[in-house]
């Protein structure tokens, strides 16, 4: 019988493995002045997490010849909804490969979305286990929040250029389940599509790539407790002599309070603060048409044109 995935069989997003050509850079960043710790190192990669960050590791972080993304990974429910999953995208036609030899968690299903972005789906994972000064006074916090540089707690969302925008809502609606919170469609031309693995706004958007390209990156985001976290975050980026791309400003999509600037390998990162939970199970998606965007952001910020051009690898290395 064939299985039809519901939401709920995705837990949550897992971790996303970046690529940079400035490694040591990246790597500097990241723990400097983002503020992430270190996990451990396999090969050409360090893995890297949030202070709150139940599981291992939620970046992982490898030295390459140019930026993007090198894969994201979701955690299922469990492992008999891995199983499951893995069966009902074959039934479809796509075949995937399972990977075994991996840092903080147990077996991966690779596949590509419909644009060429690497997917894996995994269940067995390793949890964080703090010692020693790590150890946090609330039993309920998998760390001790010691802040250094910006600090995030979690990782939240990612966004992904790509080509086919229906195609990409289609299979991770369809194969995996995620929820469709809101859409941007111009006339009858899907421009973007935010689903959402949890009762969060999104967990993974896609928005129309302008380049030729396919499969390419966009930006991730870790999160603030608060505005002010996200004040303090600009603070720090231009202490440190970090350009910033566009913010701080809120979303419309989302109702994120949010910063964009880019780390040394040219990745684009945003810290953000907010947003709304969704509790209705009948949420229909939110639909965006070309006049209602052409308002800019929430506040009536036009959207700076880089962030409807630049991805990477950048269009020059593709």
């Amino acid at each position: 019988m064939t299985y039809h995935p519901q939401f709920g069989d995705i837990a949550h997003l897992g971790h996303i493995e970046l690529r940079t050509s400035k490694f040591e850079e990246s790597l500097a960043f990241f723990t400097d002045i983002i503020g992430l710790h270190e996990s451990g190192r396999s090969r050409d990669s360090v893995f890297l997490r949030a202070w709150a960050d139940y599981e291992t590791f939620t970046l992982q972080l490898t030295r390459a010849e140019s930026s993007g993304l090198g894969h994201v990974a979701f955690r299922t429910r469990s492992e008999a909804i891995l199983a499951q999953l893995v069966r009902s995208i074959e039934e479809h036609g796509i075949r995937g490969e399972w990977r075994t030899e991996n840092f903080g968690h147990g077996p991966a299903y690779r596949i590509a979305s419909p644009d060429g972005h690497p997917v894996e789906i995994y269940f067995e994972t390793t949890k964080f286990q703090p010692v020693g000064d790590q150890t946090p006074g609330y039993k309920n916090m998998p760390q001790r929040y010691r802040p250094l540089g910006i600090a995030p707690k979690r990782l939240d969302h990612l966004n992904l250029l790509a080509q086919d925008i229906k195609g990409c809502r289609l299979f991770f609606h369809d194969l995996l389940g995620l929820r469709v919170t809101e859409q941007i469609v111009f006339e009858d031309d899907e421009m973007g599509a935010w689903l959402a693995a949890t009762n969060k706004s999104y967990d993974i958007a896609f928005t129309r790539d302008r380049s030729k390209a396919s499969g390419r990156f966009h930006h991730l985001t870790y999160m603030m407790d608060s505005r002010e976290d996200v004040l303090r975050a600009a603070d720090i980026l231009v202490e440190a002599g970090v350009a910033i791309e566009t913010g701080p400003h809120k979303h419309a999509i989302g109702q994120t309070f949010f910063l964009y600037f880019y780390e040394p390998g040219g990745n684009r990162i945003e810290i953000g603060a907010g947003g709304y939970l969704i509790f209705d199970p009948d949420w229909q998606p939110v639909v965006w048409s070309r006049q209602e965007r052409s308002k800019g952001q929430a506040w009536g910020l036009p959207t700076v044109s880089t962030f409807h051009s630049y991805g990477t690898p950048p269009e020059s290395a593709e």
